[in-house]
């Protein structure tokens, strides 16, 4: 609060409320005001000129109720328990105009005075503790700009006979609806232009037609004016009747000219009744009279029926376009909204002007309820992009759960985001413990792999010989007859025996997606894939997938269970005899004799995933290896020559380079046993 050194009513005070919405003023600013309207108060701050009250008013009620209010201040005192000064503040400090003319305010600033002469109609309302809504702003805006805990509203004459009061506490909704009602005000004015001064509509005369007379003589002839009458009648009702009246001038002047209408149809009447009261029966001058009589009443009703309608269809027009109006501001409200339909209840345009005889009351009316409902569109607006912005940092991921998001936009923000975390958790658990199942499953089926290995390992011991077991790549026919169900059975084995070190509970998942599919190259798992496995993602950097380090050997363990259920499914299919098979798959390749015996060959150890050790014998051109998951197995390829083996162990990748060169050559597995014989 910035206080300002300002003598209530002096020049300097005047022009400080011409630059400051006062808040005295609130009310009139939302239309709520007895004494000065919206559009009064737009001319007022648009041209810099304050209201203008008579001398009278000026003595009588300004001057009188500053006399009041000094004689109620000691008795407001008594009231607060301290003491009162006038104060002139504004929140110039916070950067805004607002500001308020206190009658009273404590040095601490605890409570503000705010005093109103003497009104029967206003005290009684007090005395109940119902503070009218038209003095409701005042109040809000002292409290909002001070600070205050409360305001003391007084009604008095200055004694305290008549003396009534209650007390004003701070209304956040009544303080937002200030606070946006003078931003709307202040939009308003932006583009406010003066209206046309219209003069105050005086009827002009209507010139009367010409008094009828009827005067019958002793010899019946009878002597009137009718042509006369005729004459001007037929010039008044083609020259000056107003046939589509326009403006408020043109509506005047045609009730005027109704009324003399009629007029003239009552001094016909009156000059046959005069006719009659002489005792004298003239048909002819009766039918002429008749004849006009009904010439003016048939126009008077055509007028009537006009006018009304007139005034109709211009109070539909201005109703039709402040809706309008209202409808084009919320569309644009609407455009920045994406998602959810804007739920705005458009003003009752057409219960505003109720009961207003002039259209230019009807307009400030209009355009005060329209500047109202743009306020309220405004709230709404606002508290969808409230709501939406709480989607988005809350529940973007989770957007397939809210179909109903036009439906719950509609609650409050605190139901709102309850509702959708309710919701969201929820879904979550349900989630989990589907994920939960699958791992259990997977659990069992590698229980179960486990226990059936070494029983499987067993049974191929069994029909092995002692000597070294040879497997053969002699072509599709040699490899069918081995059975996928137990491709690299021994080096799985090993595998699923392994436990992975349990991972801290609380440790954040820092293995991503990409790092996995890079540990398992060439294979590519994708998050859904994943997901399918029993494996969700613990959280998402940008666009990564986060996973726990301890999450990549079960993993592992999980895609080993797969590989092996579905080689044993296309085993069955196949209905091939099971027989044991090599380590590593190979293409079709020439037969190798199966007399030699092993022979060994010095190897040196090399930087690979897939191979460890290479050797080379120049003699028999034979190249020996061993394989990081072949059991200590040594394979010899024969036949292999000097430069293939320098390209093979100079190569960037040796196992890049075993696959795609020598994967496919005939070639003898040596078994341990064998080697150490």
């Amino acid at each position: 609060m910035k206080i300002h050194n300002l003598v209530q009513g002096s020049p300097e005070w005047q022009a400080f409320r011409l630059e400051h919405h006062g808040a005295s003023e609130a009310a009139a600013m939302l239309g709520l005001s007895k004494k000065t309207t919206r559009s009064e108060l737009l001319r007022m701050k648009h041209t810099g000129t304050p209201k203008e009250f008579s001398d009278w008013v000026q003595e009588h009620i300004l001057d009188y109720g500053h006399k009041v209010e000094a004689k109620a201040r000691p008795l407001a005192e008594e009231i607060a328990g301290d003491d009162l000064y006038p104060v002139t503040c504004s929140n110039e400090d916070e950067g805004g105009h607002l500001s308020a003319s206190c009658d009273g305010l404590t040095l601490d600033g605890d409570t503000a005075f705010e005093h109103k002469q003497w009104n029967a109609a206003l005290a009684e309302s007090v005395a109940a503790g119902v503070l009218p809504e038209e003095h409701m702003p005042q109040c809000q805006q002292i409290l909002l700009i001070t600070g205050a805990r409360r305001v003391i509203f007084v009604v008095s004459d200055g004694t305290p006979d008549k003396m009534e009061w209650m007390e004003v506490f701070p209304d956040p909704d009544w303080q937002e609806r200030i606070k946006a009602g003078w931003a709307q005000f202040d939009r308003d004015l932006a583009g406010y232009e003066l209206p046309e001064v219209v003069p105050v509509l005086v009827a002009e005369p209507v010139q009367s037609l010409p008094a009828v007379s009827v005067r019958v003589s002793g010899q019946i002839d009878v002597i009137d004016n009718f042509k006369v009458f005729e004459q001007a009648l037929q010039d008044f009702l083609d020259n000056k009747l107003i046939r589509k009246p326009e403006s408020d001038q043109d509506f005047v002047d045609l009730d005027r000219q109704i009324k003399a209408m009629k007029e003239a149809e009552e001094k016909l009447d009156a000059a046959e009744d005069m006719m009659l009261a002489q005792i004298q029966s003239v048909d002819e001058a009766k039918r002429h009279k008749n004849m006009l009589a009904k010439l003016v009443r048939d126009n008077r009703l055509i007028a009537e029926r006009l006018l009304e309608a007139e005034k109709k269809r211009r109070r539909e027009e201005i109703v039709r376009n402040a809706a309008q109006a209202f409808t084009s501001y919320v569309a644009d409200l609407q455009k920045g909204i994406q998602g959810v339909r804007i739920d705005v209840r458009a003003p009752d345009f057409a219960a505003a002007i109720k009961g207003l005889r002039t259209f230019t009351s009807m307009q400030d009316k209009l355009d005060t309820a329209l500047a109202n409902g743009k306020i309220d569109a405004d709230k709404i607006a606002a508290e969808v992009h409230e709501k939406l912005l709480w989607v988005e940092e809350n529940a973007s991921q989770h957007r397939a759960l809210l179909a109903d998001l036009q439906q719950l936009i509609a609650k409050p923000l605190e139901d709102f985001a309850l509702t959708i975390t309710t919701r969201i958790e929820a879904h979550e658990k349900a989630e989990a413990d589907r994920l939960e199942e699958q791992r259990e499953q997977i659990r069992k089926e590698l229980e179960q792999e486990a226990q059936q290995l070494p029983a499987e390992a067993k049974a191929n011991t069994a029909i092995e010989s002692p000597a070294a077991t040879v497997i053969e790549n002699n072509g599709p026919a040699s490899l069918a007859s081995q059975s996928p169900a137990f491709v690299g059975t021994s080096t799985f084995s090993g595998l699923l025996d392994e436990q992975p070190t349990p991972e801290a509970a609380d440790s954040a998942p820092t293995l991503r997606l990409g790092q996995i599919n890079e540990r398992l190259s060439p294979i590519t798992l994708t998050a859904d894939g994943l997901a399918n496995i029993g494996f969700a993602h613990a959280a998402t950097e940008k666009s990564a997938k986060l996973y726990h380090e301890s999450d990549f050997p079960r993993i592992c363990q999980a895609l080993i269970a797969r590989l092996t259920s579905a080689a044993r499914a296309h085993a069955a299919q196949i209905n091939q005899p099971q027989e044991r098979s090599h380590d590593m798959a190979r293409t079709p390749a020439a037969a190798f004799d199966d007399a030699a015996t092993y022979q060994h060959i010095p190897m040196e150890p090399v930087e690979s995933n897939k191979i460890k050790a290479i050797g080379y014998d120049e003699a028999t051109r034979t190249l020996a290896v061993t394989f990081t998951r072949g059991n200590g197995a040594i394979y010899h390829y024969p036949d292999v020559d000097p430069q293939t083996h320098a390209d093979f162990i100079g190569a960037e990748s040796v196992g890049t380079y075993f696959g795609k060169h020598l994967q496919s050559l005939p070639f003898k597995k040596y078994h341990p046993e064998e080697v150490a014989a």
